[in-house]
C-alpha cells in the first residue's frame, strides 16, 4: 500500500500573515517579509504533523492510493479523510495494462474517520497476481485556511509557534506534541480497532 500526494498546498493558502500576528512579530519595518520563508516552513511542518497525527487532510488536494490486495472483498478503506470524491479507479496487471473501472460499479462511503470505496455489486474487481489497484481521490476540509475548523487551525498555529520558538534547540527531547495541541486534536484522532485495519 502506498499513498502519494499529487498536489501540494499552495503558498498562497498558508496563513503567513496570521502566523506573524500570532507570534507578535514586529511590523512596519523595511524587512517585514524577511522571515516569510521560514514561517511558511514551520507552518508546513506543523500541518504535516497534525495531518499525520489525525489522518485528516486540512487543505484540499489530490491523492493516489495504490495497493496489491483487498483487505475486504466488498470495500476498501481509504487512509485519510475527509474524502470529497473518488476521481479514478484503475486496475493494472503485471504487464502494466490498465483497466479503468466504471464509476457505476463503486461508490464513496463518506466518513469523518474511515471513508471507504464500496462495491455496488457483491465484490470489488479482482486484482491480478503481481498487479495493483490505483484509487485516485480528492480529500481535505477546505480550499482556504479561513474555512478550516477553528480548533484544527488553532492547533496548527500552536504547533508552528512551538517549532518557531524552539528552532535553535539541538538537544534531543521528548518527541511529543504540546498538551494544548493534543487537546485540540483529540476529537479528530482515529481510534484504531481490530489491528488498525483500513
Amino acid at each position: 500500500m502506498m499513498l502519494m500526494e499529487q498536489t501540494q498546498v499552495p503558498s498562497a493558502a498558508l496563513p503567513v500573515a496570521e502566523f506573524k500576528d500570532h507570534l507578535r512579530l514586529g511590523t512596519g519595518f523595511g524587512d517585514d517579509g524577511v522571515q516569510d520563508g521560514v514561517l511558511e516552513t514551520f507552518l508546513r511542518a506543523a500541518m504535516a504533523a497534525v495531518e499525520a497525527r489525525t489522518n485528516k487532510v486540512l487543505i484540499i488536494r489530490d491523492y493516489t492510493y495504490t495497493l496489491s490486495a483487498w483487505r475486504d472483498l466488498g470495500a476498501q478503506g481509504l487512509p485519510v479523510a475527509p474524502v470529497r470524491a473518488i476521481t479514478a479507479f484503475v486496475i493494472t496487471d503485471r504487464l502494466g495494462a490498465e483497466t479503468t473501472i466504471d464509476p457505476a460499479k463503486y461508490v464513496l462511503e463518506q466518513d469523518m474517520h474511515r471513508p471507504r470505496l464500496v462495491s455496488t455489486g457483491f465484490v470489488l474487481p479482482q486484482i491480478p497476481v503481481a498487479g495493483q489497484a490505483r484509487i485516485e481521490f480528492t480529500a481535505g476540509f477546505a480550499n482556504a485556511w479561513g474555512d478550516l475548523p477553528a480548533d484544527i487551525a488553532q492547533a496548527v498555529m500552536l504547533l508552528a509557534s512551538h517549532y518557531y520558538e524552539h528552532r535553535h534547540e539541538t538537544a534531543v527531547g521528548e518527541a511529543t506534541m504540546p498538551f494544548g495541541v493534543n487537546a485540540l486534536l483529540e476529537r479528530y484522532r482515529n481510534l484504531r480497532l481490530f489491528g488498525g485495519r483500513l
